[in-house]
């Protein structure tokens, strides 16, 4: 018999506290401040505090949950995470919530488990859909640009899975200009509904900026959803006194080394993390602010190891307007 104590029932209030921003020139909107399954909701990490995280994020109006096919560790391991929490706690609330995943890098053995083939797309959304326990997700992506596979090829995989029901909207990440812009044409031609592309955005990296994607976008009325918007944490008050036993540098992680946090870089975090005082924010705050500082991004996803590192991020979204004297120190202390 289930606990009734255990039920979760949504906060009332979770609507009144979280901005929403029109993707692109579509009808979806998405939440300013997104929840990432990149890490921390793997086989390895403790399944109660994903779920208190679930929880959170929702009950502060976090409506999207980000996920890819081999997010873990082991690959996978996310997307049943996410199932048994949906089951659990949030089929009641499954029409709220902008659920969505992804498919282009490595996912199991042999040549039909990787890129954008179209055997690859069609069997990992079914894949992905049954390790969720879901119907449909809102929006499917392809992870990441394919150089050896026709575009139009994996186009037409996502239109086919939008037009079959199994997914809502497509997306692309990872795409640079030019691959956005053919893919943007191909799907317009298919009648399939492409509406953002996932890109790394942040303070330290512009690269969206310097490729033209972003300024892209707006003009074709795709939107942007930010991933590593705090620069694997550097962007946070974390590394300001060393390296924590406990960070990601600290259990040596695949994506940020002790490497990249040369004197050089300490320095730019110390005196971004001083104009956040100023502002009244934390460097995290500040640095997701900025992102969302235009009409540009529609949201930010973050990622969190506990439910206090959401809640402490909201906030961002709430203060976004810079004087020009800050955004032109921020670009002096980056170099720029």
């Amino acid at each position: 018999m289930a606990d009734i104590a255990n039920i979760y029932t949504a906060d009332k209030t979770r609507y009144e506290r979280m901005p929403y921003n029109r993707v692109g020139r579509s009808g979806l909107k998405f939440p300013a401040v997104s929840l990432g399954f990149w890490h921390n909701f793997g086989s390895k990490d403790n399944y109660d505090n994903m779920k208190e995280m679930c929880r959170t994020a929702f009950d502060h109006g976090i409506t999207q949950f980000d996920l890819a096919n081999n997010y873990g560790p082991v690959y996978g391991s996310a997307e049943i995470s996410l199932g048994r929490i949906m089951q659990e706690d949030f089929l009641p609330y499954r029409d709220e919530l902008v659920i969505t995943t992804k498919a282009g890098y490595d996912m199991w053995d042999g040549p039909y488990g990787d890129h954008g083939s179209r055997k690859y797309l069609m069997a990992s959304i079914d894949q992905s859909l049954k390790r969720m326990k879901l119907d449909y997700v809102d929006i499917f992506y392809h992870h990441r640009m394919d150089k050896e596979t026709p575009l139009e090829e994996t186009m037409t995989a996502l239109a086919d899975i939008v037009r079959s029901g199994k997914a809502l909207y497509a997306g692309v990440s990872n795409y640079d200009k030019e691959y956005t812009e053919k893919a943007a044409s191909l799907l317009r031609e298919l009648h399939c509904p492409f509406i953002v592309n996932q890109r790394c955005y942040s303070i330290f990296d512009r690269t969206i900026e310097e490729d033209g994607v972003k300024a892209y976008c707006k003009e074709a009325g795709v939107g942007i959803i930010a991933f590593s918007p705090l620069a694997q944490g550097m962007l946070t008050d974390k590394y300001l006194h060393g390296i924590p036993a406990d960070s990601r540098i600290g259990r040596d992680s695949r994506f940020l080394h002790a490497s990249d946090l040369t004197e050089e870089r300490l320095t730019q975090i110390r005196c971004l993390n001083k104009l956040a005082g100023e502002r009244g924010q934390t460097l995290a705050q500040m640095a997701l602010s900025w992102i969302l500082k235009d009409d540009e991004v529609c949201s930010v996803l973050i990622g969190a190891s506990r439910p206090r590192q959401i809640i402490e991020n909201i906030p961002a979204a709430d203060h976004t307007d810079f004087t020009r004297e800050e955004l032109q120190a921020i670009e002096k202390i980056c170099g720029r």
